[in-house]
């Protein structure tokens, strides 16, 4: 049993998710940003992307934690 001032595991998941999604969106605007300047760093480029991929696997693993599978 949690306490007032605990989170159980599935809050602390949320948590987590929101601060990966927010993450997700700002390295989104910098590739954006990057690419509107047309002088883009190709290997920055590249980094800030591959980022962004890890991010949404890790953001995808949190979601399938939080929704529990459903069997038809």
């Amino acid at each position: 049993m949690t306490t007032p001032n605990e989170m159980d595991k599935t809050e602390v998941l949320r948590v987590k998710l929101e601060v990966l999604r927010r993450e997700h969106r700002d390295l989104d605007a910098a590739i954006h940003a990057l690419e509107e300047t047309g002088r883009s760093d190709a290997l920055a480029l590249r980094r800030l992307k591959k980022q962004k991929l890890l991010l949404r696997d890790r953001i995808q693993t949190l979601e399938d934690q939080i929704t529990p599978d459903i069997i038809a």
